[in-house]
């Protein structure tokens, strides 16, 4: 017997080297649904429940830690009681209503959140970077009847304000006092409002599959879309710290934006199924990072890829590994990157992973392998099915058998990574938008009637089944940590008054995650670049991470015989003057222009010298 267990373990070792590595993994999750399932039967069926039951269980214990002052668990549940009493007896909100959310990261963005769903309203997460016309879209999208406005933010919508007012936009400010008429205020009346929780017929949620809320992500359309996100999916969310590995007893540092699903969904709500405390950051700082996990005795952090690189970027300082984080978890971080982070900042445990706003579909890294986003085996692909089928490039769609069916690629090469909908990873759509919606979905993807949801990612699995993350499809490309729709930046810089056709694209840049914007243009007749002009226009009408980097002047654009633009030939060039005849610019912010990319001023690029 003993001999026989050896050999069978051999066997395991060489051949299925992380079979226990799945199988733990595997049982973890499954006690997870089991305790979730349990939790519903009692009536705990959204993250708010879970809320609500935390800041009665650990009614002192702190929650929210900013800019010094802590807030525990029941001074939210509190302060999210008030939100909801003003906006029920003064804003005349009722369940169902759609309600926009405009704030950055601070306490009363997750109070203004909680209190708006304790009324049963369904909230959207605005991205406070967008400009005048996308923040019109996104309220046209979505429906939302109101406002909620950070103090900080309002400034950002004097040239929609009217507009917003006109579509019969309600608006509140989180202030005490407004100068702009017709605009609500918050502050002043929070300090009268009860602080007893609403009505139980107000606010009770009983579908689990309704919407609870809507978070904006880019896409090929160029404007954001609004992806609508069910109690379920944030239900399912509530584990991602636990998963990881963090505790009741970790500090957890939250740096990323709350409109992101990452950090509300993912971050937040980690914290709450945890009754961790959160160190909640209103911007990220590179500079003071370390210093902020010393001083509140940070033992988890939640990253994305450049986050990771700028502290890697950073100059080496003594002390960098006097702290007590053990976890690091997040998504989009570079294998040289993380080589260089583990070296430079001590043994911490990088929990790399891969989700999407829209669907269920993840992966998750729990091994000490760097570089993958997760595995796919056996018992990974019991928690949530999925496959890797062929793509075409050039026709932009899966590759179809003789029998019309996609085909499914092998070990090693790259693939689209497909999900079918199911139950228990659904597909509710984009508000407003059928049409995108259904463009998401692949039918009779492996047989007749079949349901496929189209993450637009590629992804390679290899022979030990490690899942890599290889590119996107599409015109959206990632920049800064953010999803960058080319259409909408080319609709954006088409309207100057020298440019006939634009073409934007992104371009590798050695030493930086992502891709860099460049625009392909073509200028109008008798017209002349004119790069302050361009400068001015951008910071104008977009945020920063959308800005192209590089232009090329074109005499003409190359399309399909359908006229769609082409971008192949133009990324395989990039922007090196020694690839690319035409000229080129590049975009020095200190100049506040475009300047000839000259050989020199490439190298420097190229080299690191210079930093995008």
């Amino acid at each position: 017997a003993a001999a026989g267990l050896t050999v069978v373990l051999t066997v395991q070792k060489l051949f299925y080297p992380y079979f226990w590595d799945d199988l733990i993994y595997y049982m973890k999750l499954q006690r997870v649904k089991r305790m979730m399932k349990l939790r519903m039967r009692h009536g705990v069926i959204t993250l708010l429940d879970c809320f609500v039951q935390q800041a009665k269980k650990i009614p002192n214990k702190p929650f929210i830690i900013h800019e010094g002052d802590v807030y525990t668990y029941q001074d939210m549940d509190k302060r999210s009681n008030k939100v909801a009493q003003v906006f029920l007896k003064q804003g005349s909100l009722k369940k169902g209503d759609i309600v926009a959310l405009l704030m950055t990261n601070e306490p009363d963005f997750i109070s203004v959140w909680f209190g708006l769903s304790k009324l049963g309203c369904e909230v959207a997460f605005l991205n406070f970077n967008i400009k005048s016309n996308s923040l019109l879209h996104c309220f046209n999208s979505c429906g939302a009847t109101t406002l909620v406005v950070g103090a900080d933010l309002i400034s950002s919508l004097e040239d929609v304000l009217l507009t917003l007012q006109n579509n019969g936009i309600n608006i509140w400010l989180m202030e005490k006092s407004s100068a702009f008429q017709r605009v609500n205020t918050i502050l002043d009346k929070l300090e009268h409002a009860s602080d007893d929780p609403v009505p139980l017929d107000v606010s009770s949620q009983t579908n689990i599959m309704s919407t609870f809320l809507y978070i904006f992500t880019s896409g090929t359309t160029g404007l954001p879309k609004a992806a609508r996100i069910s109690h379920l999916k944030a239900m399912m969310c509530l584990c991602f710290f636990q998963m990881c590995g963090a505790t009741s007893d970790d500090i957890i540092y939250i740096t990323l934006p709350l409109y992101h699903m990452s950090a509300s969904l993912l971050g937040i709500g980690g914290c709450i199924e945890l009754g961790a405390a959160c160190v909640l950051k209103k911007k990220f700082s590179a500079s003071q990072f370390w210093n902020d996990c010393r001083k509140h005795n940070v033992t988890v952090f939640q990253y994305i890829g450049e986050l990771c690189r700028y502290l890697v970027n950073q100059p080496k300082v003594a002390g960098e590994m006097d702290h007590k984080v053990r976890i690091a978890a997040g998504s989009g971080l570079r294998p040289d990157v993380w080589k260089d982070f583990h070296d430079r900042f001590g043994k911490i445990k990088v929990v790399e992973s891969y989700g999407l706003t829209e669907a269920s579909i993840g992966f998750m890294n729990y091994t000490d392998k760097t570089g993958p986003i997760g595995r796919a085996g056996f018992f990974n692909k019991c928690i949530i099915p999925f496959d890797f089928v062929k793509y075409d490039i050039q026709k932009a769609e899966p590759v179809r058998s003789d029998q019309g069916y996609c085909v499914k690629i092998k070990k090693g090469e790259t693939g689209l990574l497909i999900a079918p909908v199911t139950s228990m990873n659904p597909f509710l759509g984009y508000a407003g938008n059928k049409e995108l919606s259904e463009k998401k979905l692949l039918r009779n993807v492996f047989v007749k009637g079949d349901v496929f949801f189209n993450t637009g990612d590629f992804m390679m699995q290899d022979r030990d089944d490690f899942v890599y993350f290889r590119d996107r499809t599409g015109d959206t490309f990632r920049w800064k940590g953010e999803n960058v729709a080319t259409t909408e930046v080319a609709d954006i810089l088409g309207v100057l008054e020298f440019l006939q056709e634009v073409n934007v694209y992104g371009v590798s840049v050695p030493g930086h995650e992502g891709k860099a914007g460049m625009a392909a243009v073509v200028l109008k007749p008798e017209h002349k670049l004119d790069g302050r002009r361009l400068y001015s226009h951008l910071v104008e009408h977009l945020p920063a991470y959308s800005w192209p980097r590089f232009v090329r002047v074109q005499a003409s654009l190359d399309v399909t015989e359908t006229f769609k633009q082409q971008k192949g030939r133009l990324v395989k060039e990039g922007f090196s003057p020694s690839a690319v005849s035409e000229a080129l610019y590049f975009l020095d912010e200190s100049e506040k222009t475009y300047v000839p990319l000259t050989k020199n001023l490439f190298d420097d690029i190229v080299s690191g010298q210079i930093r995008l």
